[in-house]
């Protein structure tokens, strides 16, 4: 356990920072910004410069990452997938390597989200884009990359089936994203999410709609070093 730490009073109304959750999980704390106003990130990020504690801050929108930034100005931003983290340097790789399949462009986001994680829990990770099913010569392009990765992660929208193909080429865990990609009928992602839960490829674990950060977590663990 970490020293016994007096938060500042301003905090104590906004967060309880779990600045234990390294020692005791092996992975870093996490700060899920949306719906947190600017002023409590800047509190926030404070205090974990203060603590010289190693952070993710998820899914912040460009007004969350200027108040993350404002404290942490040597923090890593990728605007795309709306993650932060800090330090800037990710730990040194280890364990087996993490493959992230995204279906379209569209998927990017959470596909990236998932790849940023998996390399700051500490994995090298690679990404593989718009290999959907609509041309599945694609991801056939990819296998052997794929066979080479200790665990894979899926993020498609639309029909969501991806995944289910994927499982049936290789022999590693597939984590399956939906995404919230897709017409009226997608269901923001929930015609997706129930593709996966019924994938018939055996190995496939699913995580929530659009949660990237969730699947690189997951991924991370599995592909830990034994």
């Amino acid at each position: 356990m970490s020293d016994p730490w007096t938060p500042p009073p301003a905090l104590r109304d906004v967060a309880e920072l779990d600045f234990d959750r390294a020692a005791r999980r092996g992975y870093p704390e996490a700060v899920y910004c949306e719906s947190k106003t600017p002023a409590q990130l800047l509190l926030i990020a404070a205090a974990v410069r203060e603590r010289s504690a190693h952070t993710l801050f998820t899914r912040a929108s460009p007004e969350q990452a200027d108040a993350v930034l404002q404290a942490l100005p040597d923090a890593g931003h990728d605007p795309t997938s709306r993650l932060l983290w800090w330090p800037a340097e990710p730990p040194a790789s280890t364990g087996g390597l993490v493959v992230v399949a995204c279906a379209g462009t569209s998927d990017l986001p959470v596909a990236r989200e998932a790849l940023l994680v998996a390399t700051h829990l500490g994995r090298r990770a690679e990404l593989v884009t718009d290999v959907g099913v609509a041309g599945l010569h694609r991801i056939l392009g990819h296998l052997d990359l794929l066979r080479s990765a200790a665990v894979i992660v899926v993020v498609a929208g639309m029909d969501g089936a991806l995944p289910s193909v994927v499982a049936g080429l290789v022999a590693a865990p597939v984590v399956a994203v939906p995404t919230s990609v897709g017409y009226g009928a997608a269901f923001e992602g929930l015609a997706a999410l129930l593709t996966m839960l019924n994938s018939c490829a055996p190995g496939v674990a699913v995580v929530n709609i659009d949660n990237g950060y969730g699947a690189g977590h997951l991924a991370a663990q599995i592909a830990a070093p034994r």
